[in-house]
């Protein structure tokens, strides 16, 4: 056990100053922003930015903003939270739904005060602040609702075909905005996106990094990763939200929380369960991935080297 920590730890602190050999200038007045996949590192990697250059840590991934999470969606621990001041985590109810719009709302002040070093791998947050988004109405609940009801498939044939050729229709959250846009106002995503505000912050004034791996280290990765939350408790974190578990809500569409409610359920052993979370993380990285090569491809690539 002690030699396999000390090779872990080895092995981290030799990415990490790959990673750092990989950084671009970093202007003292400049945010900066961080991309990357699920287990890719950013995290630790935003701290030691704000460690040398200064700054407070700002969450940019959908999952951490819920309060009933930590370890499931691998937040930042208390630990470090307390070496570097970090904001947009787990402030928002269980039970309370939560856009980009939002987001970008309670990112706008962050936005004046000291250097913001935003980090995460919800690409669309990153999109919407330095793109620009669309002023879209919010969704009265009983469309949400009845859309929480819907078949993916059946949202999909009402979609329009502007939206439908511009989104993942295979991310269920993405195709629902989608359709409930649509219900709600009569105009495609697709349309109220064309007629987007500027950006809150052009990516000219930020210092842009995603975060590039090999694909067979990322993987490896993740197989670690699912059973070290076990072992700091995520098993424990889903059955005391076990009551509550309502598969519609946005909080409990994280990788691993369906997987442990049907582990504690009795429909899975820990041992399908944790199969399930690997292969769907796997996914979910690739996806990312896919998505960050195609939308920033202009910002610099930070290569991870195994």
């Amino acid at each position: 056990m002690l030699q396999w920590l000390r090779r872990t730890l080895s092995g981290k602190l030799t990415n990490m100053m790959n990673l750092l050999d990989s950084l671009p200038e970093i202007p003292a007045t400049q945010p900066v922003l961080i991309a990357g996949p699920t287990a890719s590192g950013k995290s630790a990697l935003a701290i030691e930015i704000a460690r040398r250059h200064g700054g407070v840590i700002v969450n940019a991934d959908a999952s951490q903003v819920f309060d009933c999470w930590r370890v499931i969606t691998a937040r930042p621990s208390v630990s470090e939270e307390m070496q570097v001041a970090h904001h947009l985590y787990g402030h928002v109810r269980w039970d309370m739904s939560y856009s980009a719009g939002h987001w970008l709302r309670e990112v706008t002040p962050l936005l004046h005060g000291e250097r913001a070093i935003i980090v995460g791998g919800t690409g669309l947050y990153f999109m919407a602040l330095t793109n620009g988004l669309a002023d879209i109405p919010e969704i009265p609940e009983d469309v949400r609702t009845l859309g929480d009801a819907m078949s993916a498939q059946a949202m999909a044939r009402e979609l329009d075909t502007r939206t439908a050729d511009k989104i993942d229709m295979e991310n269920r959250a993405r195709l629902q905005r989608a359709w409930e846009v649509l219900k709600t106002t009569g105009r495609g995503l697709a349309e109220w996106q064309a007629d987007t505000p500027p950006p809150l912050l052009p990516l000219k004034q930020a210092v842009p990094l995603v975060l590039e791996m090999d694909k067979d280290w990322l993987e490896a990765r993740i197989k670690r990763r699912f059973d070290v939350m076990l072992d700091l408790g995520a098993l424990a974190e889903v059955e005391a939200m076990l009551e509550h578990y309502d598969p519609a809500l946005p909080a409990f569409r994280a990788i691993g929380v369906p997987e442990l409610v049907a582990h504690l359920r009795g429909e899975m052993t820990l041992d399908q369960a944790r199969a399930q979370v690997r292969i769907n993380t796997r996914r979910f990285a690739k996806r990312q991935r896919t998505w960050f090569r195609s939308k920033m491809s202009t910002w610099h690539k930070v290569v991870s080297v195994p």
